[in-house]
C-alpha cells in the first residue's frame, strides 16, 4: 500500500512538470473526400510554419505527425544542433557554442548531474552510466541559451517552450484541393480532414512573362542625378546594443497597431552605420519565431547589423503578409516604412545598406519589397516562395535591384515548378526559373546564366551592376533561405545615393 500510494505521489509530482512544460506536439486522425467520405491514402502532410516534419497518409487513410524524436535546437547558437541518447550515451551533433552545460534530471526536477564543458565543436558523447535509468529530463545551456528535452521511450523529444508556434499542417493530393489545418493544442487525436476537388482546373503551371511588355523597365539608376556620398550623422542615436525591443506602431492604411522586434547586437558601437536587415516570417509565424530560426542572425550579429522581425496580421490562415491577393488586409509597405523610419531615429543607420530577407510567406513579402520598394532596398533574399501573378503584374521598380531567390525542388508548399497556391487564396506563381527569369528581364539582363561559386545560377551582367541568383536545392523541401550564401551576397550591394531620401 505504501508502495502503490508513493507511486501515486510520484505521478502527481510528473504531471506537473508536464503540465507546466508543455511536450513536443503530436496529432493524428484519417483524410477523406468531403463529397464521397472515401478515406483517401496517399496524401502528403507537412508543416510549413515549423520546418522538417512531413509524413504520408496510409491506405485507409490514417495518418500521424509528431514532434518527437530527435529534434534540432531551435534557439541555440548552432541551429543545427540535435541530441540523441541511446542506452547510456547522450549525444550532441553540430555542436558550437563557448560554454556548454548539460544538466540530467530525474521526475522530480531534482539535477542529478551537471557536466560543464569548456569550448566544444562537432559531436559531443556524455555516459551517463547508471543515471540514464532516472533520467527524465535533460537540459542543454549553449552560450546561455537553454533547451529543454525529455527522455521517452522512443529516444528524446524536445519540450515545446512557451510561445513557440503550434504546427499548421498541409495537405497535398494530386486531383483535391490543398487543405490547411492548424493545430489548437499540443496533442490532438482523432482529428478528421476532409478534402475538395477544385472547382475549376487552375492548377498548371504559370508560364514566365515572354514579352517585355508585362515587365515595367527598369530605370538606370545614372539617370536619377547625382550620386555624392551619403555622410551619416550617428550623433543623439539613443539605441542600446544587447538588446531586444519590441516596438508598437500606428500604422496608416492597417487595422490596429502594427509590432516588430528591432534586435541590436552587442556588436553594434553607435559610433558608425551600420545595416539594417529585416527579416519576415511565414504565414501563421511570428516575429519572434523568425528572428529564432533564421540563418541570418548569427551571421550579422557580429559585423554590429541592426535587424528587425516585423509581424504579419491575419485575413485567412494566421499572420501573413499583404502580396496581393493574399494574405493580409493591411498596407505592410507603409508598415515596412514606418518601421525603417523609426530604426533611422534611433539608431545609426546606413541608409544605402537596407537589406530584406524572408522565408515562405516571408519570402513573397522580400521579392514584393523589390517590387515596389526598389528605391529603399539595396537587395534582398527571399526563401520559399516565388512572385505571383498579381504583384508580378503590378510591380513598379524605381530602378534595377539585386535578388538571391532560394528554393527547393520538391517544396510541396511553393511548388518549384509554380501554379496554383492550391488554397484558393488568388495566388498563382511564376514558379523558381520563372520567377528568376522575371528579374532578369526586370533588371535589364543580357546573355544566359552561369553557375557561380556556389553552384547557383546567376545572371551577373545586369543593368548598374545589379545580380539575379537561383540558388536551387535538388531534392529541398520548404526552408529558410541559407543565410552563409545570402548575407555575403546581401551586403555587396548598395543602395545608389541618388534615390536615398
Amino acid at each position: 500500500m505504501r508502495n502503490r500510494r508513493l507511486s501515486c505521489i510520484a505521478s502527481i509530482a510528473l504531471l506537473g512538470i508536464l503540465s507546466s512544460q508543455a511536450f513536443g506536439w503530436s496529432i493524428d486522425g484519417v483524410v477523406k473526400s468531403k463529397i464521397s467520405g472515401r478515406l483517401l491514402g496517399g496524401v502528403k502532410i507537412n508543416t510549413f510554419n515549423i520546418g522538417g516534419y512531413e509524413t504520408v497518409s496510409a491506405a485507409d487513410g490514417s495518418f500521424r505527425l509528431s514532434g518527437d524524436g530527435t529534434e534540432a535546437f531551435h534557439n541555440t547558437k548552432a541551429s543545427n544542433m540535435a541530441i540523441h541518447m541511446e542506452g547510456s550515451m547522450l549525444t550532441l551533433y553540430n555542436a558550437d557554442a563557448n560554454n556548454l552545460k548539460v544538466s540530467i534530471i530525474d521526475a522530480m526536477g531534482k539535477v542529478l548531474r551537471q557536466n560543464n564543458v569548456g569550448h566544444v565543436q562537432g559531436i559531443v558523447t556524455l555516459d551517463l552510466g547508471k543515471l540514464a535509468r532516472g533520467a527524465k529530463f535533460i537540459r542543454i545551456n549553449a552560450d546561455h541559451n537553454s533547451s529543454t528535452f525529455q527522455v521517452a521511450d522512443k529516444g528524446v523529444r524536445a519540450l515545446k517552450k512557451e510561445g513557440d508556434l503550434l504546427p499548421m499542417l498541409q495537405f497535398a493530393m494530386d486531383g483535391y484541393a490543398n487543405k490547411v489545418y492548424q493545430m489548437q493544442s499540443e496533442i490532438e487525436t482523432g482529428v478528421t480532414i476532409e478534402m475538395e476537388r477544385p472547382s475549376s482546373s487552375s492548377s498548371e503551371a504559370v508560364e514566365p512573362p515572354k514579352s517585355s511588355n508585362s515587365v515595367e523597365p527598369p530605370k538606370s539608376s545614372s539617370s536619377a542625378g547625382s550620386d555624392e556620398p551619403i555622410v551619416v550623422d550617428c550623433s543623439g542615436k539613443t539605441v542600446q546594443s544587447g538588446k531586444d525591443e519590441t516596438v508598437k506602431l500606428t500604422v496608416q492604411g492597417s487595422s490596429g497597431q502594427r509590432s516588430f522586434i528591432m534586435h541590436v547586437p552587442s556588436a553594434y558601437k553607435g559610433d558608425k552605420p551600420v545595416p539594417l536587415l529585416i527579416d519576415y516570417h511565414p504565414i501563421g509565424g511570428s516575429s519572434e519565431g523568425q528572428m529564432r530560426d533564421t540563418k541570418y542572425k548569427s551571421l550579422t550579429d557580429p559585423e554590429g547589423v541592426i535587424s528587425l522581425y516585423p509581424q504579419g496580421t491575419t485575413k485567412t490562415m494566421g499572420p501573413g503578409w499583404n502580396v496581393g491577393p493574399c494574405c493580409s488586409n493591411d498596407d505592410d509597405l507603409e508598415f515596412t516604412r514606418e518601421m525603417i523610419k523609426y530604426v533611422k531615429e534611433k539608431a545609426c543607420i546606413d541608409p544605402q545598406r537596407i537589406y530584406a530577407a524572408g522565408f515562405s510567406m516571408g519570402g513573397g513579402m522580400s521579392n514584393h519589397v523589390a517590387c515596389m520598394m526598389s528605391d529603399v532596398f539595396a537587395a534582398v533574399a527571399p526563401a520559399a516562395m516565388d512572385l505571383n501573378r498579381t504583384n508580378s503584374a503590378k510591380c513598379t521598380k524605381a530602378r534595377p535591384i539585386s535578388v538571391i531567390n532560394f528554393r527547393g525542388t520538391a517544396d510541396n508548399v511553393c511548388k518549384y515548378q509554380g501554379g496554383d497556391s492550391g488554397f484558393n487564396d488568388g495566388l498563382n506563381f511564376l514558379g523558381a526559373e520563372g520567377t528568376f527569369k522575371y528579374w532578369a528581364e526586370a533588371d535589364g539582363c543580357t546573355g544566359a546564366p552561369t553557375t557561380n561559386s556556389n553552384g547557383c545560377q546567376e545572371y551577373s551582367n545586369c543593368m548598374d551592376g545589379v545580380k539575379v541568383v537561383l540558388c536551387t536545392k535538388q531534392g529541398g523541401g520548404h526552408e529558410q533561405g541559407d543565410g552563409n550564401i545570402g548575407w555575403p551576397f546581401l551586403k555587396q550591394f548598395t543602395l545608389p545615393a541618388s534615390f536615398v531620401k
